[in-house]
Protein backbone atom coordinates (compact mmCIF):
# COMPACT_ATOMS: atom_id res chain seq x y z
CA UNK A 1 0.00 0.00 0.00
CA UNK A 2 1.50 3.57 -0.98
CA UNK A 3 2.04 6.05 1.97
CA UNK A 4 -0.68 8.39 0.85
CA UNK A 5 -3.41 5.89 1.42
CA UNK A 6 -4.93 5.78 4.93
CA UNK A 7 -5.04 2.53 6.74
CA UNK A 8 -6.79 1.67 10.02
CA UNK A 9 -6.02 -1.91 11.31
CA UNK A 10 -8.14 -2.31 15.16
CA UNK A 11 -9.62 -5.54 16.86
CA UNK A 12 -12.37 -5.97 19.46
CA UNK A 13 -13.59 -8.48 21.87
CA UNK A 14 -16.76 -8.24 20.47
CA UNK A 15 -18.69 -11.12 18.78
CA UNK A 16 -18.16 -11.14 14.71
CA UNK A 17 -21.97 -10.99 14.50
CA UNK A 18 -22.41 -8.19 16.94
CA UNK A 19 -19.44 -6.25 15.23
CA UNK A 20 -21.02 -7.51 11.16
CA UNK A 21 -24.53 -6.35 11.84
CA UNK A 22 -23.11 -2.77 13.74
CA UNK A 23 -20.98 -1.86 10.12
CA UNK A 24 -23.59 -2.60 8.15
CA UNK A 25 -25.02 -0.12 9.83
CA UNK A 26 -22.91 2.17 9.71
CA UNK A 27 -21.36 1.75 6.36
CA UNK A 28 -25.21 2.32 5.28
CA UNK A 29 -25.61 5.46 7.57
CA UNK A 30 -21.95 6.77 6.40
CA UNK A 31 -22.92 6.04 2.15
CA UNK A 32 -25.98 7.97 2.53
CA UNK A 33 -24.79 11.09 5.00
CA UNK A 34 -21.37 11.68 4.23
CA UNK A 35 -21.65 10.49 0.76
CA UNK A 36 -24.42 11.51 -0.06
CA UNK A 37 -25.99 8.31 -2.24
CA UNK A 38 -29.31 7.10 -2.21
CA UNK A 39 -28.56 3.91 -0.35
CA UNK A 40 -31.12 2.10 1.95
CA UNK A 41 -30.10 -1.64 2.46
CA UNK A 42 -26.82 -3.54 1.13
CA UNK A 43 -26.99 -6.96 -0.22
CA UNK A 44 -24.24 -9.33 -1.64
CA UNK A 45 -22.67 -8.64 -4.79
CA UNK A 46 -22.76 -5.73 -6.61
CA UNK A 47 -24.31 -2.73 -5.74
CA UNK A 48 -24.69 -0.38 -8.50
CA UNK A 49 -25.45 2.78 -6.15
CA UNK A 50 -24.42 5.89 -8.03
CA UNK A 51 -23.71 6.66 -11.81
CA UNK A 52 -19.56 5.35 -11.77
CA UNK A 53 -19.70 4.37 -7.56
CA UNK A 54 -20.20 0.61 -7.08
CA UNK A 55 -19.80 -1.26 -3.95
CA UNK A 56 -19.08 -5.07 -3.90
CA UNK A 57 -20.44 -6.89 -0.51
CA UNK A 58 -19.33 -10.15 0.12
CA UNK A 59 -19.62 -12.28 3.22
CA UNK A 60 -18.68 -16.16 4.07
CA UNK A 61 -18.53 -18.23 7.52
CA UNK A 62 -16.69 -21.58 7.87
CA UNK A 63 -14.99 -24.21 10.22
CA UNK A 64 -12.03 -21.45 9.89
CA UNK A 65 -13.43 -18.35 10.26
CA UNK A 66 -15.81 -15.68 8.71
CA UNK A 67 -15.59 -12.09 7.24
CA UNK A 68 -18.01 -9.56 5.41
CA UNK A 69 -16.32 -7.53 3.00
CA UNK A 70 -17.12 -3.86 1.56
CA UNK A 71 -15.58 -2.15 -1.43
CA UNK A 72 -16.97 0.92 -2.98
CA UNK A 73 -15.54 2.55 -5.87
CA UNK A 74 -16.01 5.86 -7.86
CA UNK A 75 -14.29 6.73 -10.44
CA UNK A 76 -15.61 9.61 -12.39
CA UNK A 77 -14.40 9.52 -16.17
CA UNK A 78 -12.72 13.29 -15.43
CA UNK A 79 -10.79 11.39 -12.15
CA UNK A 80 -8.04 9.76 -14.10
CA UNK A 81 -8.30 7.15 -11.52
CA UNK A 82 -10.88 6.02 -8.91
CA UNK A 83 -11.16 6.06 -5.36
CA UNK A 84 -11.53 2.76 -3.41
CA UNK A 85 -12.18 2.46 0.44
CA UNK A 86 -11.97 -1.00 1.23
CA UNK A 87 -13.76 -2.52 5.00
CA UNK A 88 -13.14 -5.98 6.53
CA UNK A 89 -14.82 -7.49 9.59
CA UNK A 90 -12.37 -10.70 10.10
CA UNK A 91 -12.48 -13.37 12.52
CA UNK A 92 -10.31 -16.36 12.54
CA UNK A 93 -10.25 -19.53 14.93
CA UNK A 94 -6.21 -18.99 14.98
CA UNK A 95 -6.77 -16.19 16.48
CA UNK A 96 -9.84 -16.77 18.94
CA UNK A 97 -11.49 -14.02 20.52
CA UNK A 98 -11.10 -10.92 18.72
CA UNK A 99 -12.85 -9.53 15.55
CA UNK A 100 -10.25 -7.75 13.13
CA UNK A 101 -11.35 -4.25 11.36
CA UNK A 102 -9.78 -2.77 8.34
CA UNK A 103 -10.30 0.33 6.38
CA UNK A 104 -8.55 1.66 3.68
CA UNK A 105 -9.02 4.71 1.47
CA UNK A 106 -6.52 5.11 -1.30
CA UNK A 107 -6.59 6.52 -4.78
CA UNK A 108 -5.96 4.48 -7.71
CA UNK A 109 -4.63 5.62 -10.80
CA UNK A 110 -4.99 4.43 -14.02
CA UNK A 111 -1.28 4.23 -15.10
CA UNK A 112 1.76 4.49 -12.86
CA UNK A 113 2.47 7.49 -13.96
CA UNK A 114 -0.65 9.66 -12.63
CA UNK A 115 0.64 10.79 -8.72
CA UNK A 116 -1.55 8.92 -6.56
CA UNK A 117 -3.75 11.79 -4.46
CA UNK A 118 -3.59 11.31 -0.53
CA UNK A 119 -6.39 10.39 1.42
CA UNK A 120 -8.16 12.21 4.35
CA UNK A 121 -9.18 10.29 7.03
CA UNK A 122 -13.14 8.84 6.56
CA UNK A 123 -15.84 10.04 8.77
CA UNK A 124 -16.55 6.39 8.82
CA UNK A 125 -13.07 5.75 10.68
CA UNK A 126 -14.50 7.77 13.35
CA UNK A 127 -17.97 6.09 13.59
CA UNK A 128 -16.44 2.56 13.78
CA UNK A 129 -14.37 3.42 16.55
CA UNK A 130 -17.58 5.62 18.30
CA UNK A 131 -19.62 2.33 18.21
CA UNK A 132 -17.20 -0.77 18.76
CA UNK A 133 -14.58 -1.10 21.67
CA UNK A 134 -11.73 -1.30 19.66
CA UNK A 135 -7.94 -2.28 20.45
CA UNK A 136 -4.82 -1.86 19.57
CA UNK A 137 -2.47 -4.40 21.53
CA UNK A 138 -3.25 -3.47 25.36
CA UNK A 139 -4.36 0.18 24.52
CA UNK A 140 -7.84 1.41 23.69
CA UNK A 141 -8.51 3.34 19.88
CA UNK A 142 -10.76 5.83 20.21
CA UNK A 143 -12.13 8.65 17.97
CA UNK A 144 -10.70 11.51 20.21
CA UNK A 145 -8.01 12.06 22.64
CA UNK A 146 -8.21 10.84 26.10
CA UNK A 147 -7.43 12.67 29.03
CA UNK A 148 -4.22 11.05 30.89
CA UNK A 149 -4.69 11.52 35.01
CA UNK A 150 -2.05 10.38 37.93
CA UNK A 151 -3.97 7.37 38.26
CA UNK A 152 -3.42 6.08 34.32
CA UNK A 153 -0.06 6.62 34.42
CA UNK A 154 1.07 3.00 35.09
CA UNK A 155 -1.40 1.54 32.45
CA UNK A 156 -0.16 4.02 29.72
CA UNK A 157 3.60 3.51 30.52
CA UNK A 158 2.60 -0.56 29.99
CA UNK A 159 0.86 0.42 26.66
CA UNK A 160 3.64 2.29 25.50
CA UNK A 161 6.34 -0.78 26.09
CA UNK A 162 3.37 -3.57 25.13
CA UNK A 163 5.57 -5.43 22.37
CA UNK A 164 2.14 -6.66 20.97
CA UNK A 165 1.23 -2.48 19.95
CA UNK A 166 1.17 -2.25 15.97
CA UNK A 167 0.09 1.83 16.69
CA UNK A 168 2.39 4.79 17.36
CA UNK A 169 0.91 6.55 20.83
CA UNK A 170 0.58 10.46 20.58
CA UNK A 171 0.79 11.76 23.55
CA UNK A 172 0.46 15.65 24.26
CA UNK A 173 1.18 18.08 27.03
CA UNK A 174 -0.50 21.00 28.55
CA UNK A 175 1.39 23.70 28.87
CA UNK A 176 1.67 25.66 32.35
CA UNK A 177 -1.57 28.00 33.03
CA UNK A 178 -3.77 26.64 30.49
CA UNK A 179 -6.78 24.91 30.92
CA UNK A 180 -6.67 20.82 29.61
CA UNK A 181 -10.36 21.24 28.16
CA UNK A 182 -9.59 24.48 26.29
CA UNK A 183 -6.24 23.23 25.20
CA UNK A 184 -7.90 20.14 23.89
CA UNK A 185 -10.54 21.70 21.99
CA UNK A 186 -8.17 24.81 20.72
CA UNK A 187 -5.25 23.09 20.11
CA UNK A 188 -4.94 18.90 20.33
CA UNK A 189 -7.88 18.43 18.14
CA UNK A 190 -6.95 20.05 15.25
CA UNK A 191 -3.35 18.71 15.63
CA UNK A 192 -4.90 15.23 15.94
CA UNK A 193 -7.55 15.69 13.59
CA UNK A 194 -5.43 13.05 10.63
CA UNK A 195 -4.43 10.30 13.04
CA UNK A 196 -8.07 9.53 14.37
CA UNK A 197 -7.72 5.15 13.55
CA UNK A 198 -3.73 5.80 13.01
CA UNK A 199 -2.63 5.84 16.76
CA UNK A 200 -2.86 6.12 20.17
CA UNK A 201 -4.22 9.33 21.19
CA UNK A 202 -3.58 10.56 24.63
CA UNK A 203 -3.41 14.27 26.75
CA UNK A 204 -0.98 14.28 29.60
CA UNK A 205 -2.50 16.60 32.10
CA UNK A 206 -0.90 18.83 34.21
CA UNK A 207 -1.42 16.56 37.26
CA UNK A 208 0.20 13.44 35.52
CA UNK A 209 3.07 15.04 33.80
CA UNK A 210 5.83 14.56 36.67
CA UNK A 211 4.96 11.11 36.98
CA UNK A 212 4.84 10.44 33.24
CA UNK A 213 8.31 12.15 32.85
CA UNK A 214 9.97 10.15 35.81
CA UNK A 215 8.98 7.06 34.15
CA UNK A 216 10.31 7.80 30.56
CA UNK A 217 13.46 10.34 31.82
CA UNK A 218 14.96 9.55 28.31
CA UNK A 219 11.55 10.04 26.65
CA UNK A 220 10.27 13.45 28.24
CA UNK A 221 6.86 15.51 26.75
CA UNK A 222 6.05 18.96 28.39
CA UNK A 223 5.12 22.39 27.95
CA UNK A 224 2.69 22.37 25.29
CA UNK A 225 4.85 19.46 23.64
CA UNK A 226 3.64 17.01 21.13
CA UNK A 227 5.22 13.48 21.08
CA UNK A 228 4.91 10.57 18.89
CA UNK A 229 6.06 7.39 20.27
CA UNK A 230 6.79 4.65 17.95
CA UNK A 231 6.06 0.56 18.92
CA UNK A 232 9.29 -1.05 20.77
CA UNK A 233 9.93 1.86 23.56
CA UNK A 234 12.92 1.68 25.70
CA UNK A 235 12.43 3.83 29.11
CA UNK A 236 15.95 3.08 29.88
CA UNK A 237 17.95 3.15 26.98
CA UNK A 238 18.78 6.92 26.60
CA UNK A 239 19.41 6.85 22.87
CA UNK A 240 15.95 6.00 22.01
CA UNK A 241 14.67 8.81 22.37
CA UNK A 242 15.90 10.02 19.14
CA UNK A 243 13.67 7.60 17.66
CA UNK A 244 10.28 9.12 18.97
CA UNK A 245 10.37 12.66 17.60
CA UNK A 246 8.81 15.40 19.51
CA UNK A 247 7.11 18.41 18.30
CA UNK A 248 7.00 21.92 20.22
CA UNK A 249 4.21 23.99 21.28
CA UNK A 250 4.94 26.91 19.20
CA UNK A 251 5.35 24.92 15.91
CA UNK A 252 1.81 23.23 16.77
CA UNK A 253 0.25 27.07 17.86
CA UNK A 254 1.91 28.50 14.59
CA UNK A 255 -0.48 26.11 11.94
CA UNK A 256 -2.42 23.15 13.52
CA UNK A 257 -3.23 22.31 10.64
CA UNK A 258 0.36 21.76 9.03
CA UNK A 259 0.67 20.61 12.58
CA UNK A 260 -1.60 17.65 11.93
CA UNK A 261 0.27 16.89 8.24
CA UNK A 262 3.82 16.86 9.56
CA UNK A 263 1.98 14.30 12.85
CA UNK A 264 0.29 12.10 10.24
CA UNK A 265 3.42 11.62 8.27
CA UNK A 266 5.04 8.88 10.35
CA UNK A 267 2.32 6.86 11.85
CA UNK A 268 1.00 6.59 7.47
CA UNK A 269 4.05 5.49 6.62
CA UNK A 270 4.14 2.89 8.95
CA UNK A 271 0.59 1.69 8.63
CA UNK A 272 1.62 1.72 5.11
CA UNK A 273 4.79 -0.76 5.45
CA UNK A 274 3.48 -2.99 8.48
CA UNK A 275 2.35 -6.55 7.34
CA UNK A 276 -1.13 -7.02 7.94
CA UNK A 277 -2.31 -9.68 10.90
CA UNK A 278 -2.58 -13.18 9.89
CA UNK A 279 -6.13 -13.30 9.61
CA UNK A 280 -6.50 -10.04 7.21
CA UNK A 281 -3.27 -11.33 5.10
CA UNK A 282 -5.04 -14.78 4.64
CA UNK A 283 -8.05 -13.06 3.64
CA UNK A 284 -6.37 -10.31 1.01
CA UNK A 285 -5.29 -13.59 -1.16
CA UNK A 286 -9.29 -13.50 -2.21
CA UNK A 287 -11.27 -11.65 -4.18
CA UNK A 288 -14.54 -9.82 -3.53
CA UNK A 289 -17.37 -12.26 -4.57
CA UNK A 290 -18.25 -11.86 -8.18
CA UNK A 291 -21.78 -9.68 -9.16
CA UNK A 292 -24.59 -12.43 -9.32
CA UNK A 293 -25.92 -13.15 -13.22
CA UNK A 294 -29.25 -11.62 -14.40
CA UNK A 295 -32.09 -13.70 -14.47
CA UNK A 296 -34.54 -14.59 -17.00
CA UNK A 297 -33.26 -15.48 -20.66
CA UNK A 298 -29.70 -16.25 -21.62
CA UNK A 299 -29.19 -13.36 -23.82
CA UNK A 300 -29.72 -11.07 -21.04
CA UNK A 301 -27.41 -13.77 -18.98
CA UNK A 302 -24.38 -13.34 -21.30
CA UNK A 303 -25.21 -9.85 -21.35
CA UNK A 304 -24.86 -9.25 -17.75
CA UNK A 305 -21.69 -12.06 -17.23
CA UNK A 306 -20.01 -9.78 -20.20
CA UNK A 307 -20.44 -6.77 -18.63
CA UNK A 308 -19.23 -8.25 -15.18
CA UNK A 309 -16.10 -9.28 -17.11
CA UNK A 310 -14.93 -6.32 -18.36
CA UNK A 311 -14.83 -4.55 -15.27
CA UNK A 312 -13.46 -6.94 -13.20
CA UNK A 313 -10.68 -6.58 -16.50
CA UNK A 314 -10.52 -2.89 -15.77
CA UNK A 315 -10.32 -3.46 -11.94
CA UNK A 316 -7.34 -6.24 -12.17
CA UNK A 317 -5.61 -3.63 -14.43
CA UNK A 318 -5.96 -0.82 -12.00
CA UNK A 319 -4.51 -3.34 -9.36
CA UNK A 320 -1.44 -4.47 -11.11
CA UNK A 321 -0.62 -0.72 -12.14
CA UNK A 322 -0.89 -0.03 -8.08
CA UNK A 323 1.37 -2.78 -7.93
CA UNK A 324 4.29 -2.11 -10.22
CA UNK A 325 3.82 1.59 -8.52
CA UNK A 326 3.97 0.01 -4.70
CA UNK A 327 7.07 -2.82 -6.18
CA UNK A 328 8.88 0.26 -7.65
CA UNK A 329 8.62 2.93 -4.08
CA UNK A 330 9.22 -0.52 -2.36
CA UNK A 331 12.48 -1.17 -3.94
CA UNK A 332 13.37 2.55 -3.18
CA UNK A 333 12.86 2.11 0.48
CA UNK A 334 14.76 -0.90 0.40
CA UNK A 335 18.15 0.84 -1.35
CA UNK A 336 17.16 3.87 1.34
CA UNK A 337 17.48 1.71 4.08
CA UNK A 338 20.19 -0.40 2.85
CA UNK A 339 22.19 3.42 2.45
CA UNK A 340 21.08 4.14 5.90
CA UNK A 341 22.42 1.14 6.95
CA UNK A 342 25.82 1.28 5.65
CA UNK A 343 25.77 5.34 7.13
CA UNK A 344 24.81 4.04 10.25
CA UNK A 345 27.16 2.17 11.11
CA UNK A 346 30.30 3.92 9.91
CA UNK A 347 28.96 7.07 12.01
CA UNK A 348 28.36 5.33 15.25
CA UNK A 349 31.83 3.14 14.62
CA UNK A 350 33.64 6.73 14.23
CA UNK A 351 31.65 8.36 17.12
CA UNK A 352 32.48 5.55 19.35
CA UNK A 353 36.39 6.03 18.56
CA UNK A 354 36.26 9.45 19.37
CA UNK A 355 34.07 9.10 22.49
CA UNK A 356 36.81 6.48 23.45
CA UNK A 357 39.95 8.43 22.91
CA UNK A 358 38.26 11.20 24.68
CA UNK A 359 37.86 9.40 27.85
CA UNK A 360 41.54 7.88 27.36
CA UNK A 361 43.17 11.26 27.64
CA UNK A 362 41.15 12.33 30.57
CA UNK A 363 42.13 9.49 31.93
CA UNK A 364 45.33 10.04 31.57
CA UNK A 365 45.46 13.34 33.57
CA UNK A 366 43.60 11.97 36.38
CA UNK A 367 39.81 13.32 35.31
CA UNK A 368 38.46 10.08 35.89
CA UNK A 369 34.67 11.51 36.51
CA UNK A 370 34.57 14.42 34.36
CA UNK A 371 35.48 11.22 31.88
CA UNK A 372 31.78 9.42 32.24
CA UNK A 373 29.95 11.87 33.13
CA UNK A 374 26.88 11.91 32.08
CA UNK A 375 25.89 14.53 29.31
CA UNK A 376 23.93 17.82 30.16
CA UNK A 377 21.99 17.93 26.71
CA UNK A 378 21.80 22.06 25.88
CA UNK A 379 18.21 22.62 25.03
CA UNK A 380 19.94 24.97 21.89
CA UNK A 381 21.57 21.11 20.66
CA UNK A 382 18.46 19.13 20.86
CA UNK A 383 17.33 18.20 17.14
CA UNK A 384 14.18 18.94 15.48
CA UNK A 385 11.69 16.76 15.63
CA UNK A 386 10.40 17.35 11.66
CA UNK A 387 11.18 19.72 8.86
CA UNK A 388 8.13 22.07 9.97
CA UNK A 389 10.29 22.60 13.16
CA UNK A 390 13.98 22.58 11.90
CA UNK A 391 12.47 25.48 9.60
CA UNK A 392 11.14 27.18 12.64
CA UNK A 393 14.75 27.21 14.80
CA UNK A 394 16.98 28.54 11.65
CA UNK A 395 17.31 31.33 13.64
CA UNK A 396 19.41 29.77 16.17
CA UNK A 397 22.10 30.08 12.82
CA UNK A 398 23.11 33.70 12.84
CA UNK A 399 25.74 33.60 10.19
CA UNK A 400 23.12 31.38 7.93
CA UNK A 401 20.58 32.75 5.62
CA UNK A 402 17.76 30.73 4.21
CA UNK A 403 16.70 32.02 1.16
CA UNK A 404 14.74 28.75 -0.27
CA UNK A 405 11.18 27.19 -0.62
CA UNK A 406 10.03 26.79 3.07
CA UNK A 407 7.08 24.52 1.56
CA UNK A 408 9.71 22.92 -0.15
CA UNK A 409 11.69 22.29 2.72
CA UNK A 410 8.53 21.70 5.32
CA UNK A 411 7.26 19.68 2.22
CA UNK A 412 9.92 16.80 3.19
CA UNK A 413 7.87 15.85 6.48
CA UNK A 414 4.99 13.78 4.24
CA UNK A 415 7.86 11.68 2.67
CA UNK A 416 10.56 12.10 5.62
CA UNK A 417 12.75 8.84 6.30
CA UNK A 418 15.17 7.99 9.11
CA UNK A 419 17.75 10.60 9.88
CA UNK A 420 16.73 13.22 7.43
CA UNK A 421 15.86 15.77 9.93
CA UNK A 422 18.97 15.02 12.02
CA UNK A 423 21.29 14.68 9.06
CA UNK A 424 19.73 18.07 8.07
CA UNK A 425 20.24 19.70 11.47
CA UNK A 426 23.78 18.61 12.25
CA UNK A 427 25.13 20.13 8.36
CA UNK A 428 23.25 23.43 9.53
CA UNK A 429 25.49 23.44 12.36
CA UNK A 430 28.60 22.65 10.99
CA UNK A 431 28.21 25.41 8.65
CA UNK A 432 26.98 27.81 11.03
CA UNK A 433 30.95 26.77 12.34
CA UNK A 434 32.17 27.20 9.09
CA UNK A 435 30.72 30.04 8.02
CA UNK A 436 31.73 31.94 11.60
CA UNK A 437 35.15 31.28 11.12
CA UNK A 438 35.59 31.90 7.68
CA UNK A 439 34.24 35.68 8.92
CA UNK A 440 36.78 35.91 11.41
CA UNK A 441 39.18 34.65 9.39
CA UNK A 442 39.88 31.97 11.07
CA UNK A 443 38.55 28.91 8.44
CA UNK A 444 41.24 28.07 5.78
CA UNK A 445 40.00 26.33 2.39
CA UNK A 446 35.99 25.76 1.50
CA UNK A 447 33.20 23.77 3.65
CA UNK A 448 35.01 20.45 2.83
CA UNK A 449 38.22 21.12 3.84
CA UNK A 450 37.13 22.20 6.80
CA UNK A 451 35.42 19.02 7.34
CA UNK A 452 38.17 17.33 6.66
CA UNK A 453 40.28 18.98 9.31
CA UNK A 454 37.65 19.85 12.06
CA UNK A 455 39.44 22.45 14.27
CA UNK A 456 38.45 21.33 17.84
CA UNK A 457 35.23 22.19 19.60
CA UNK A 458 33.05 22.11 16.01
CA UNK A 459 30.47 20.27 14.77
CA UNK A 460 31.20 17.67 12.59
CA UNK A 461 29.86 17.12 9.25
CA UNK A 462 31.11 13.91 6.75
CA UNK A 463 33.22 15.41 4.13
CA UNK A 464 31.99 12.43 2.02
CA UNK A 465 28.77 14.01 1.84
CA UNK A 466 30.03 17.32 0.76
CA UNK A 467 30.18 17.96 -3.23
CA UNK A 468 31.67 21.38 -3.68
CA UNK A 469 30.83 21.33 -7.41
CA UNK A 470 28.34 20.25 -9.95
CA UNK A 471 29.65 17.94 -12.76
CA UNK A 472 29.98 19.69 -16.68
CA UNK A 473 26.93 17.71 -17.56
CA UNK A 474 24.67 19.58 -15.26
CA UNK A 475 26.47 23.31 -16.20
CA UNK A 476 25.82 22.61 -20.06
CA UNK A 477 21.91 21.70 -19.44
CA UNK A 478 20.00 24.83 -19.04
CA UNK A 479 17.04 23.10 -17.60
CA UNK A 480 19.47 21.73 -14.53
CA UNK A 481 21.25 24.68 -14.37
CA UNK A 482 18.13 26.73 -14.05
CA UNK A 483 17.40 24.42 -11.03
CA UNK A 484 20.26 25.61 -9.08
CA UNK A 485 20.31 29.16 -9.80
CA UNK A 486 18.77 29.89 -6.09
CA UNK A 487 17.92 32.88 -4.45
CA UNK A 488 20.39 35.42 -3.05
CA UNK A 489 20.04 39.22 -1.54
CA UNK A 490 20.32 41.76 -4.65
CA UNK A 491 23.94 42.95 -2.38
CA UNK A 492 25.45 39.65 -3.03
CA UNK A 493 24.18 39.12 -6.86
CA UNK A 494 22.44 42.27 -8.85
CA UNK A 495 19.92 39.93 -10.48
CA UNK A 496 18.65 38.36 -6.97
CA UNK A 497 20.40 34.74 -7.73
CA UNK A 498 23.51 33.04 -8.00
CA UNK A 499 24.36 29.40 -9.11
CA UNK A 500 24.83 26.83 -6.28
CA UNK A 501 26.42 23.87 -7.43
CA UNK A 502 28.03 23.82 -3.41
CA UNK A 503 25.64 20.64 -1.91
CA UNK A 504 25.08 18.34 0.55
CA UNK A 505 24.13 14.94 0.77
CA UNK A 506 21.23 14.64 3.05
CA UNK A 507 19.78 11.57 2.26
CA UNK A 508 19.78 8.67 -0.36
CA UNK A 509 18.90 5.45 -2.01
CA UNK A 510 14.95 6.67 -2.42
CA UNK A 511 13.47 8.92 -5.27
CA UNK A 512 13.75 12.55 -3.13
CA UNK A 513 17.41 12.61 -2.12
CA UNK A 514 17.11 15.35 0.10
CA UNK A 515 20.17 17.62 -1.10
CA UNK A 516 20.83 21.13 0.46
CA UNK A 517 22.30 23.85 -1.80
CA UNK A 518 24.34 26.42 -0.39
CA UNK A 519 26.53 29.66 -1.27
CA UNK A 520 29.24 30.84 0.90
CA UNK A 521 29.72 34.79 0.84
CA UNK A 522 31.11 35.16 4.07
CA UNK A 523 34.10 36.84 2.06
CA UNK A 524 31.67 39.77 0.85
CA UNK A 525 28.19 39.92 2.72
CA UNK A 526 29.57 37.81 5.73
CA UNK A 527 26.65 35.32 5.45
CA UNK A 528 26.07 31.76 3.79
CA UNK A 529 23.20 31.70 2.25
CA UNK A 530 21.56 28.28 2.17
CA UNK A 531 18.91 28.39 -1.23
CA UNK A 532 17.50 24.68 -1.31
CA UNK A 533 16.73 21.75 1.13
CA UNK A 534 14.28 19.33 -0.47
CA UNK A 535 14.03 16.97 -2.68
CA UNK A 536 17.59 16.06 -5.65
CA UNK A 537 17.51 18.43 -7.96
CA UNK A 538 17.55 16.85 -11.39
CA UNK A 539 20.24 15.53 -12.96
CA UNK A 540 21.63 12.33 -15.01
CA UNK A 541 20.63 10.31 -12.18
CA UNK A 542 17.61 11.46 -11.37
CA UNK A 543 13.97 10.49 -13.80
Amino acid sequence: MDASAYRMVVWTEQDYVTVAATTDRLVVEWLAGARHYPVVSLRDGRNEIAEHVTLDRDSDSGQAGAHTRWRLREGPPTARGAWQTLLIIRTDVADPGRTWIQLDVEHRPDSPDIPQIRASKPRLADALLDALDTHSGLAEIRARASFVHPGDVKEVIEELTDRERRLPIVVASVPYGIDADRWLDKVVDRAFSQLVGRAVLYVLTREAQAAFNKALEHHLVFGGGIRTYMPGVDPGWPADGQRHPVMSRATVEADPVRAASVLTALPRNQASTLPLPQPLAALHGTSPRAPSTAQGDEIARLKADHESLIALLDEAAEAEAARYKQVRELQHDLADANWLAEEFHAERRAAQQQVRALQLRLQQVGAYEAAFAPVDEDESEALPGSFTELHSRLGQFPTLMFTGDAKVLTGLDDRSKPNWVNVCWEALQALEDFAAAAVEGRARGDFRAWCQDLPSGCHPFPAGKVLMKESDTVWRNLSWRKERMLPVPREVDPSGSVYMEAHLRIGGGSTISPRLHFFDDTAGTGRLYIGHIGPHLTNTRTS
